[in-house]
Formats: C-alpha cells, sequence, structure tokens
C-alpha cells in the first residue's frame, strides 16, 4: 500500500506547531522572569492607614514594672519641684490628670504604660529618674569624658532640666533610686550603648538629652525589676516611638515599603542601631523613601529636647 502523499505534510506540520508553540512558551517565561525582577528592584506600594497606629498603638505599650514610690522619693530629694513640674504641663494645655498627680506625690501600684496621652509626662518623669539616680554611665562614661563631673552640666540633659528645686547638677547621680546589682547595671550598660535616637547621632550610654536620659531611667527600672535584654529593647523600640512619632513613622514606612513588615515584626535591635535610629541614620533612610516617592504626612514630631 502507498503512502499517502499528505503524511510528509502533516509531519511538517506538527513539527511547525511544536517549535511555534516552545517560543511563544518561552517568550512568555522570559516577560514573566522579566516582570519578577522588576517587581523585586520597585518598592512596595504601602498601605498607611494604621502605620500610625503600628508605631503608637491606641492601647499603648506596657512594661512589667510599676511606679512605686519613685514619685515621692524624688519629690522629697528635690530633683522634681512639684509646682514647677505642674506648671509646665499647665502652660502647655496638658495639665496633669489625678492618675498622673498620685504617681507624682503619692506613688502608684500601676504598671508602667506608655500612652498618645501620657507620652510626655513620661518624658519628664524617666528624664528626672535617669538624672538623678545613681549610675555608673552618668559616673565614669560620655558624660564625664569630655570635661569631668564640671562639664557634664552643660549638656542639654542637665542643664536643660529646670524643674528641680536648686541646680540640676545637686541630683546628678546623687541617689540610688532604683537599686541596681552589678550585673543589672552591666546589662542597662550593654543595651544603652546600642540604642540610637534621631535627635542626634549619641547612644542612650551619653545621655546629653532629655530622651536619651529618660530612656536610661526607663532601662534602669526594668532592670531592676528583672526585664530581660530582649525585652528592654522592645520597650526602647516604643518608647523611642512615642517620644519621635514622625520619625518612627518615616523608619517604618522603610521597612513597610523595603521589607513588607509590619512595625511589630522589625527586629528592635536593628532599628534602635546606628544606621537606623541615630540622626545620620534616620537622615539616609529619609532620603531613600523621597527618592522613591514614598511618604506619607508624619505625625507631629514629639517634643524637643528641653522641658
Amino acid at each position: 500500500m502507498k503512502k499517502s502523499k499528505l503524511f510528509p505534510i502533516l509531519i511538517l506540520s506538527m513539527i511547525t506547531n511544536i517549535l511555534f508553540a516552545a517560543v511563544v512558551l518561552a517568550s512568555g517565561t522570559i516577560k514573566l522572569n522579566l516582570n519578577a525582577l522588576r517587581t523585586q528592584s520597585t518598592p512596595t506600594t504601602i498601605s498607611k492607614d494604621n502605620l500610625f497606629d503600628e508605631t503608637n498603638p491606641v492601647e499603648g505599650f506596657e512594661i512589667n514594672a510599676k511606679y512605686g514610690d519613685l514619685g515621692p522619693k524624688m519629690t522629697a530629694l528635690g530633683v522634681i519641684d512639684s509646682i514647677k513640674f505642674k506648671e509646665v504641663f499647665e502652660k502647655s494645655n496638658q495639665p496633669l490628670t489625678p492618675d498622673e498627680e498620685n504617681i507624682l506625690t503619692k506613688g502608684s501600684d500601676q504598671k508602667i504604660k506608655i500612652t498618645r496621652d501620657n507620652s510626655y509626662f513620661l518624658l519628664n518623669f524617666f528624664w528626672a529618674v535617669g538624672l538623678t539616680n545613681k549610675s555608673k554611665i552618668l559616673d565614669e562614661g560620655d558624660m564625664v569624658k569630655y570635661g569631668g563631673a564640671k562639664a557634664a552640666g552643660n549638656f542639654a540633659s542637665t542643664g536643660g532640666w529646670t524643674l528641680a528645686k536648686t541646680d540640676a547638677m545637686n541630683y546628678y547621680s546623687k541617689s540610688p533610686i532604683v537599686k541596681l546589682t552589678q550585673d543589672q547595671e552591666d546589662l542597662v550598660n550593654k543595651v544603652a550603648s546600642n540604642i540610637y535616637r534621631p535627635c542626634c547621632n549619641n547612644s542612650t550610654a551619653f545621655p546629653d538629652c532629655n530622651h536619651g536620659m529618660a530612656l536610661l531611667g526607663v532601662l534602669e527600672v526594668m532592670a531592676a525589676n528583672g526585664e530581660t535584654e530582649d525585652q528592654m529593647y522592645e520597650a526602647a523600640k516604643y518608647f523611642n516611638a512615642f517620644w519621635f512619632p514622625g520619625n518612627y513613622y518615616d523608619l517604618a514606612e522603610y521597612f513597610k515599603a523595603k521589607e513588607g513588615k509590619s512595625f511589630k515584626d522589625i527586629n528592635a535591635r536593628t532599628l534602635l542601631g546606628k544606621d537606623y535610629s541615630s540622626s545620620t541614620g534616620y537622615q539616609t533612610i529619609k532620603q531613600w523613601l523621597t527618592t522613591n516617592n514614598i511618604g506619607d504626612v508624619p505625625p507631629k514630631q514629639g517634643g524637643g529636647c528641653g522641658v
């Protein structure tokens, strides 16, 4: 039986179709791969609706420590003049609440929680704690490195503290109102040395402004209450975010765009390090946001480096 003349044509047609399909599929694959590369190099689109709620949660951030009698101790010592303290808040249209007055004058068994409403109160309250508590960081660290105890009085965290009964340096590292063991003090120094703030390039171990001095006080209270290193970093992440709301809003935008992370998932040690939380580090991140046309209007900045 003779082979049909159509057979070679059918074979040729099949081969042609197979080759054509292969080319189309390969082309599609190439396009998909190129699109994937473009996606990887393009910052993630950010949903900003809840970003501020991530950095400054409505419910606040609580640490496992109570106020105790810190307030009465400080008013008794004179590092806080309760009349001056109250007047500052009244002048800023943020008069002390009954709870805050009790914390200051009577003491409180409440756990310490920073919120949008009390962040300014805690900034000044813990500024006084950090200033007056006996500390090797204050006695032997960078605060006295460049001119001794006399020169230490010229920093914003010392000369700027005007809410005491007498000169701030009369209370500088004078009283162990937060008693620490040697191990606890070493832990505070270790953690503080790796936590920066956007207003300068100094770590919390060089507390030359109110934010640094206040955070030092928070870390000391946490260490005295047995908090771990990780817990101290996590708390510092939120205290800084409440005290520098605009800066940490920007940093949260960066991590969400670059790595797709929510604020709670950002490693606290990484975020608080020099590359992100120092003044220089923050400016680098801000420039990246600007270059990539990312950036919502951040919330109003917290207070400056004074009362």
